[in-house]
């Protein structure tokens, strides 16, 4: 099985799921993604086995988000997902991939229905 959890270490529920992952005998591949942003077409991947588009996927308390306009609706699809890959704090964390599927962990017990 192989799992890879996009992590920052600086944030308490990306840490708090990767130790969940931990106690049940997971150990992912730990990317992170502010130092290494997922492919666009990796992101694109994790949107559809998400289940999201790409807005829901985006840290929309950010100031970075506010700051870039990135609450205009007119934005397309393409134009969020260039937008997260540009400033890859934008994309919610931690996400958990887990073969062809995928959750966040928001709250981390979340990751539990994937593995």
């Amino acid at each position: 099985m192989s799992v890879v959890i996009f992590h920052n270490p600086r944030c308490s529920k990306s840490r708090q799921t990767l130790q969940l992952l931990q106690d049940q005998g997971v150990e992912p591949e730990v990317v992170e993604y502010l130092k290494t942003p997922p492919s666009k077409t990796r992101l694109k991947q994790i949107l559809k086995m998400l289940s999201l588009k790409p807005r829901a996927l985006m840290r929309r308390n950010e100031a970075e988000y506010k700051a870039l306009g990135l609450g205009d609706e007119s934005l397309t699809q393409e134009q969020l997902i260039d937008a997260m890959l540009a400033t890859p704090k934008l994309i919610e964390r931690p996400i958990v991939i887990n073969g062809d599927k995928a959750a966040i962990g928001r709250p981390p017990e979340n990751v539990l229905e994937i593995l």
